[in-house]
């Protein structure tokens, strides 16, 4: 497998396209934008024109897409992977996506003798563009295998953690703690500054102790203290992947009454902040009373 397509090159994609590139495979780019897989051909990024294109020249295809409806479209739509792939070929999914509708998309694959292992990441564009990203990989013990030394040069932690859309489970309840961590350690922050202390020294503290979590540890120093707020993902995609959370709860009957509240709060944070900020702006979210 030494030709690997990547399918959607924006902050994410394109790092992971890099990384490819300079582990020493054949790397390919599509993406829907007009001119951006051709703005990395200098760079070694081979373009391809369509979805039919770049299918019929890999062996494997890497997804790096903001939704499951998309990645559906991607695949079973007229023009997509299914109707042009070949057998053996493998596709990973690095997408935040809906484990059900990955599970759809990969019976449908499987059924034209495509492999599929749903590969969600964390990292941000610098772990993509660094490979230094953690992936939870969901798939058979066979597909995982055929697709380790590709996934080795993308990233610095893989966990295989089930079969096909256990990784899309897994990815969506990290990025719920993550949310819950943003929401706490915000109140946290606030009532260190209303009882005297400086919020920053809290952090340095809280980061020697128990409280620590991945809000004190890199949200709050990176992007939140700098007053930068540029960590390349959104608002919009945040919301989206808690909005999954709630749903997988939703659909497995569990009694989650602090995630439940973290969930309406970013539901509600739409209000006031837009789709296009930040992420780490609901540290801002007051909800008006």
């Amino acid at each position: 497998m030494q030709t690997v397509g990547v399918v959607g090159l924006g902050n994410m994609g394109r790092g992971m396209a890099l990384s490819l590139k300079r582990g020493g495979y054949a790397v390919l780019g599509f993406d829907a934008a007009p001119g951006v897989a051709a703005a990395l051909e200098a760079e070694g990024v081979s373009p391809r024109a369509s979805i039919a294109d770049i299918t019929r020249d890999a062996d494997v295809l890497v997804l790096s897409l903001p939704t499951s409806a998309i990645v559906e479209a991607v695949v079973l739509g007229e023009g997509g992977i299914a109707a042009h792939g070949k057998a053996g070929l493998i596709v990973v999914d690095t997408t935040t996506a809906e484990p059900n509708s990955t599970r759809k998309v990969a019976a449908a694959l499987a059924e034209l003798k495509i492999g599929f292992v749903d590969a969600p990441v964390s990292g941000g564009p610098k772990g993509a563009a660094t490979a230094t990203m953690t992936m939870v990989l969901g798939g058979s013990e066979q597909a995982v295998a055929a697709v380790e030394p590709i996934l080795a040069v993308m990233s610095a932690k893989r966990v295989h953690v089930g079969p096909v859309g256990a990784g899309h489970v897994t990815k969506i309840i990290n990025n719920l703690l993550t949310g819950v961590h943003l929401l706490a350690t915000s109140e946290a922050a606030r009532a260190a500054k209303a009882a005297g202390v400086d919020p920053e020294k809290l952090v340095e503290a809280l980061n020697g102790g128990s409280g620590r979590n991945s809000a004190t540890l890199t949200n709050y120093p990176t992007w939140i203290f700098t007053d930068t707020f540029d960590s390349g993902f959104t608002m919009k995609l945040m919301r989206k992947d808690v909005r999954l959370a709630m749903d997988l709860l939703r659909a497995q009957d569990i009694d989650a009454p602090v995630a439940t509240e973290a969930g309406r709060l970013w539901a509600e944070s739409e209000k006031t902040i837009g789709d296009a900020e930040d992420f780490n702006r609901i540290v801002q979210f007051i909800e008006p009373k």
